[in-house]
């Protein structure tokens, strides 16, 4: 399996296990001029935006040390970037059908109460059985 394909795999993989965990996904391989976020999801209250580093189990390097400051700082823009473009939609479908801001309300989308955090979701795709997730959050 080429590293498309085993990063392809390991979003499934990781998009299936964050469900499986609660998570609602909102988002998947969501991209701009600056990059992409592979999930953004809704974990209760906060929205969580999870890059995911596959890793073949027989690889040198962990998924968790495939993120450094420059990488950090570039999810947070990302992150910026999603909530400023696709947030105001999906708050108007979580706050239902028909729902317009009424007077009490700012003219602006509030934001998700929990706020929003950056996670990891490391995948190691084990040479034989099941892959091994590990969703590790708040880690920039």
């Amino acid at each position: 399996m080429g590293n498309s394909g085993l990063g392809r795999y390991g979003e499934q993989v990781a998009a299936r296990r964050l469900a499986e965990d609660g998570l609602h996904i909102l988002d998947r391989n969501w991209r701009c001029v600056e990059g992409e976020l592979d999930i953004v999801a809704l974990d209760g209250d906060t929205v969580a935006v999870c890059e995911v580093k596959t890793r073949s189990e027989r690889g040198f390097q962990q998924p968790t040390q495939a993120i450094d400051r420059t990488k950090a700082a570039r999810l947070r823009r990302l992150a910026e970037r999603w909530m400023a473009e696709r947030w105001p939609d999906h708050f108007a479908r979580l706050a239902g059908p028909g729902y317009l801001p009424g007077p009490a309300d700012p003219p602006w989308v509030p934001a998700p109460p929990g706020g929003v955090r950056i996670d990891l979701v490391a995948v190691i795709n084990r040479i034989r059985g099941a892959a091994s997730v590990d969703h590790l959050r708040g880690v920039v």
